[in-house]
């Protein structure tokens, strides 16, 4: 009946932890920076030898850099990024022979 008795005691007696003084948060953390990212400034007219440019199913050619899409002009030779205006504009259509 002893170790009832004193489990008992054991059980009644409160046990309450000190109050901890409130510690301080770090406000100076320093802030990681963020990676800076480098835009790769995309031409609006590059010139591209025809032998590594593809061939459209209408004939037109076209080269893709850097995931752009480039037609070319058969007046000048160069490959123009492409805008929905060439599909309207003769220079950017093949002489039919």
């Amino acid at each position: 009946m002893g170790g009832i008795s004193l489990l008992l005691a054991a059980c009644h007696k409160k046990s309450v932890p000190a109050a901890k003084p409130e510690e301080k948060k770090q406000t100076t953390i320093a802030a990681k920076p963020k990676p800076s990212v480098v835009k790769t400034p995309v031409p609006s007219v590059i010139v591209v030898n025809d032998k590594v440019a593809r061939k459209s199913v209408d004939g037109r050619l076209y080269y893709d850099l850097e995931g752009k899409r480039y037609w070319k002009n058969y007046q000048d030779g160069k490959y123009y990024l492409y805008h929905k205006s060439m599909h309207t504009n003769d220079a950017f259509r093949p002489a039919k022979l």
